[in-house]
């Protein structure tokens, strides 16, 4: 039997070991007949007794030939089922490590029997609580958490527990530099989220903090960024945002200290006199949570899960807004092929998802032309003067909500090197954009990039009406709808087919023509609208509106699980190119590329479902060890452990390419 069948599933794996730790416990197994079934067993490397082998028996078993072998922790100081008194109520621990000078005390001790986190914790907590024992382990062999019991209340995430020979101050005392954290990174090596540590921190210590945790956590992780990024670039400087050994009032003041410097490299984010709000003990806690987490992940989705959490949580739903998942923003960037003379926009940005995405495709194609290896996406590494151009000079972005616009901005002055055209601007209500942009803290932070925007306004034109855009992309929230007669008077779609004035007009509807209005001709959109739109007899006006100053090149029906657990609306991806004698002239008749998602990406409760590989049926992971969500929108790949890059069918974006070359469209050529 192998421990893959064992596991299968089960929510216990065993990612976390060695190949040859694996094979000893592999090779160990036999097999008893019982009631005439063969039932699994195996001799307990500690007990030295034959006992059946269960998941959770198998996490055990791996746990302990690492703690012999890699550890070196000698078997005497090892307990297994060692009782746990709590009261009269007798509880025995998975595995307890005792005191080197004090053989009756316990000093490690490791949850297996609870293979979810949360309750794992709990249980853990108990146990330390119970017995004073200083660290505390839990795993389910492919997730591993590891903590410091500072006092009853106070558990500080540690980067490992120390081998035999060490004491538990070397480990927190340790000085780490980038090239560690690469090669340690919770992220990569042991399948945790951002989103769960956030959430971790919320039920344990934000939430008797008294602060704003998206504020306060968001000043982390923007610290945390430009930690990192100082540290990418100097192999010889060590990571700052770390708890070693510092008091809590030193650790605060550092981590002050290296907020205030991704203030002056990041302006426009934070106010100059912002400061970190936690107390001293909540900051160290929140800080080693954090610490062994690689915000610079490539995909970006590390971070902007952790941010559609925390904005979810705390307004978008209310206003119809959600974090477009990172997959069809790829879908859509990879059919629209923006270029590196392309103007590009997301008129309603959000995380501004669409924009970075953007920026990622053309910097390949930037570096492929200098005949550089093409990169990564979001990383830290230093970029060429050609892929920082096209950032601040190319590249757009406008929201309504300051704190989106806020996120949307780290990701673009980290991406144009402190310099970003992303604004607070409420883009179907430009007649007032005049007298929002004359105000002074306005001014400070947006209007460099305004007065680019500015002159993307079509020639003769100054009311910020219309533009000259190459590719606008957006999710315009579709929730509520515009009532202000003095917004609604100045649309098209703001009639009826009578031609009368609406007194409310969908959202999503006006910013179509808004959309529309910013392209030049021969530009190109990506929207993201509700399903209705597409075939509800009653917008058959709306229809007729796009179809009058668009080829419409493609609908992509969405799957309805793709916006859970936010919204159960239906959706589908819009692709349209406006009529331009040259680029797109006018046709009465053509085809329209239509294809629909089948499989969903996220289950009927939201949660991702994950690309599994045939041959083993165990998560498949990227070449950077992400989890990959499964989906057909786009050709997908993943890394076997042997290294080899498996390519799967194409998806819905690899056809559309065919088609648009086969039509001959000027994006395409």
């Amino acid at each position: 039997m192998t421990l893959n069948e064992l596991f299968k599933n089960t929510n216990y794996n065993d990612a976390l070991f060695s190949k040859e730790a694996c094979r000893v416990i592999e090779d160990a197994i036999f097999f008893k007949n019982i009631k005439g079934k063969d039932i699994p067993y195996i001799t307990c490397i500690s007990r030295k007794k034959e006992v059946k082998l269960t998941p959770e028996e198998a996490v055990r078993q791996l746990y302990l030939y690492k703690l012999i072998h890699d550890y070196h922790y000698p078997e005497s100081r090892i307990e297994l089922e060692a009782p746990i008194h709590f009261g009269r109520e007798i509880r025995r621990a998975d595995i307890i490590i005792t005191d080197k000078d004090r053989p009756m005390v316990p000093y490690i001790i490791v949850e297996l029997k609870k293979p979810k986190l949360a309750n794992g914790k709990a249980q853990l907590k108990s146990y330390c609580n119970a017995t004073g024992a200083p660290i505390g382990v839990w795993t389910n062999g492919g997730q591993v958490s590891y903590y410091n019991r500072k006092n009853p209340n106070l558990f500080e995430a540690i980067s490992d527990i120390p081998k035999a020979t060490q004491k538990l101050s070397d480990i927190v005392d340790e000085h780490r530099d980038y090239a560690w954290l690469v090669a340690h990174d919770k992220i990569s090596h042991e399948k945790r989220s951002l989103r769960s540590l956030i959430k971790e921190m919320e039920d344990e210590v934000l939430a008797s903090a008294g602060v704003d945790s998206f504020e306060e956590i968001f000043k982390l992780i923007f610290s945390k960024l430009y930690d990192e990024l100082i540290c990418a670039n100097d192999a010889s400087t060590y990571l700052k945002f770390r708890n070693n050994g510092n008091t809590d009032f030193e650790l605060k003041e550092k981590i002050q200290s290296l907020f205030d410097d991704a203030k002056k490299r990041w302006e426009g984010v934070f106010a100059d006199e912002s400061k970190i709000l936690l107390s001293p003990s909540h900051l160290a806690v929140c800080v080693s949570t954090l610490q062994d987490i690689k915000l610079f992940n490539n995909n970006l989705d590390v971070v902007d899960d952790a941010f559609e959490y925390l904005m979810s949580k705390a307004q978008k739903g209310e206003k119809g807004q959600y974090f477009t998942p990172r997959y069809v923003i790829d879908m859509c960037v990879k059919m629209m092929n923006p270029s590196d003379t392309d103007k590009i926009i997301d008129t309603a940005c959000g995380s501004s998802g669409f924009t970075v995405h953007s920026i990622f495709k053309v910097w390949k194609d930037i570096r492929r032309k200098k005949g550089l290896p093409e990169g990564e996406g979001f990383t830290a590494a230093q970029r060429i003067s050609g892929e920082t151009d096209f950032v601040r000079n190319n590249v757009f972005a406008i929201d309504f909500d300051e704190k989106t616009v806020r996120v949307a901005r780290t990701l673009n002055l980290i991406a144009g090197d402190g310099q970003t055209n992303v604004l607070h601007l409420n883009t179907l209500d430009y007649s007032r954009w005049g007298e929002i942009t004359k105000q002074k803290a306005w001014k400070d932070t947006y209007y460099e990039g305004f007065e680019k925007l500015e002159k993307m306004q079509m020639k003769g034109v100054n009311d910020y009406s219309q533009f000259q855009f190459d590719l606008v992309m957006a999710n315009p929230p579709f929730a509520g709808d515009i009532k202000e007669n003095a917004i609604i008077s100045r649309y098209e779609l703001g009639k009826n087919s009578a031609g009368k004035w609406q007194n409310k007009v969908g959202r999503d509807v006006l910013f179509i023509e808004r959309n529309l209005n910013f392209l030049r001709p021969g530009g190109r959109m990506a929207i993201v609208l509700p399903q209705g739109r597409f075939s509800n007899s009653s917008d058959k006006v709306i229809r007729e509106f796009i179809a009058e100053r668009c080829r419409i090149l493609a609908v992509v029906g969405l799957h309805g699980n793709v916006f859970k657990p936010h919204t159960n609306t239906k959706t589908s991806v819009l692709f349209v190119q406006k009529w331009d004698e040259k680029l797109c002239p006018k046709r009465n008749d053509y085809p329209i590329f239509f294809a629909t998602m089948q499989k969903p990406g996220k289950d009927n409760s939201g949660r991702k479902i994950y690309l599994k590989e045939p041959e083993t049926g165990e998560n498949a992971l990227d070449k950077h060890g992400h989890l990959i969500v499964d989906h057909d929108l786009y050709q997908l790949s993943y890394k076997k452990q042997d290294g080899t890059i498996i390519t799967l069918e194409s998806g819905i974006a690899e056809a559309f390419a065919e088609f648009a070359k086969k039509e001959g469209l000027s994006f395409f050529q």
